[in-house]
């Protein structure tokens, strides 16, 4: 499922949360980095499931638009989510 929505945090503060969240505070189905970049992460999880989140900034907005991808983290992205500031509510599809 794609996961959207945007946030009054820094793209790269958003990517560090989503380390640290999914590395610790989700231990039966924790994550880990396998790709990173300045604007995306991929995650692994420990049964080789994927997770993506990309965040990048919005000017004209003054929000950060993040969108993340799964088929295995759908209920941890959604815990991940509530514990950021929304600009907007989370779309799925």
């Amino acid at each position: 499922m794609i996961h959207t929505t945007t946030v009054s945090l820094s793209p790269a503060d958003v990517l560090a949360r989503a380390q640290e969240f999914f590395a610790d505070r989700v231990p039966a189905n924790s994550a880990f980095v396998e790709k990173q970049g300045p604007n995306f992460l991929n995650l692994r999880g420990q049964g080789g499931e994927e997770l993506v989140i990309g965040a990048w900034e919005d000017k004209e907005k003054s929000v950060t638009r993040v969108r993340a991808s799964t088929l295995f983290f759908d209920q941890a992205l959604d815990r991940f989510f509530s514990t950021l500031p929304l600009a907007s509510p989370v779309e799925v599809v």
